[in-house]
């Protein structure tokens, strides 16, 4: 069976590395163990290499797999376990279909990983953990703290929503075939609430338009704060007048939302 370059198919091929997936992906926190969550769901199973080691570890597998080849294929490579293949685009999936606790992993192509987290994320019933292997850049920048980052767009958007934590890197030879870079898994456990609301969150989004730009100058393109004004409001928070987007945390963007709308 050939990679389908086009769908960003890249499959890992080392069996410790999937096992250690599979670990996280059943390693849960005390409070989703209550709930018992028997339910993994897989993005892109492929020739299911994962889905070897998940079946071990839950007593049912939700595979998505975008290839209808791969996916009418894969229920012939586990014949009598508990595993249903859906051969479509998980980013068209309907998550409300699943009425149970879940989890969710897979080695997901890099080009969609930003709107899989954030359909994961915004999710009404959304997962217990979330364990990916993506490219090793985004991961890093979705964890700015233990990467060493400055924080991002896409990081303070996945911290409004859950906790996220870098996992063992990857390296691209254990890839078949191997992509032009690293990969790195990272966990996120989602929050049972979001930190703040989707107001906030397009204010960061419309202040890191021009994230090299310091964050005043940013304001006043969206706000009808002049930049003398937007300083005087950065100061008011203790916030350099010469911040850029991303000095400030999600708690910062909260307050200068507030601060800003009680003016």
């Amino acid at each position: 069976m050939k990679n389908k370059k086009s769908l960003g198919q890249n499959w890992l091929k080392d069996r410790p590395t999937l096992e250690i997936i599979a670990d996280y992906a059943c390693d849960l926190p005390e409070e989703s163990l209550e709930k018992g969550v028997n339910l993994c769901i897989e993005i892109g199973p492929g020739l299911g290499t994962l889905t070897s080691s998940l079946l071990r570890r839950f007593n049912k597998v939700l595979a998505i797999e975008y290839d209808e080849q791969l996916a009418a294929n894969l229920p012939k490579s586990f014949p009598g376990k508990n595993l249903n293949v859906v051969n479509q685009d998980f980013l068209k999936y309907d998550l409300e279909n699943v009425k149970e606790p879940y989890v969710v992993a897979g080695n997901i192509p890099y080009y969609i990983t930003s709107p899989i987290i954030e359909k994961l994320l915004t999710a009404k019933n959304h997962p217990e953990q979330i364990v990916l292997l993506i490219q090793k850049e985004v991961a890093d920048k979705i964890c700015p703290k233990e990467s060493k980052l400055n924080n991002s767009s896409l990081s303070l958007f996945v911290d409004n929503y859950a906790e996220a934590h870098l996992g063992p890197i990857v390296t691209k030879e254990f890839f078949t075939p191997p992509p032009k870079v690293n990969s790195r898994l990272i966990i996120i456990q989602p929050r049972e609430k979001p930190i703040t609301n989707e107001e906030t969150l397009d204010f960061i989004h419309r202040s890191f338009a021009s994230p090299r730009k310091k964050l005043s100058a940013n304001l006043s393109t969206f706000t009808n704060l002049s930049k003398i004004d937007a300083e005087e409001v950065l100061s008011k928070l203790n916030i350099n007048a010469t911040a850029r987007p991303s000095d400030l945390n999600l708690q910062d963007y909260v307050k200068l939302v507030k601060t800003i709308k009680e003016r």
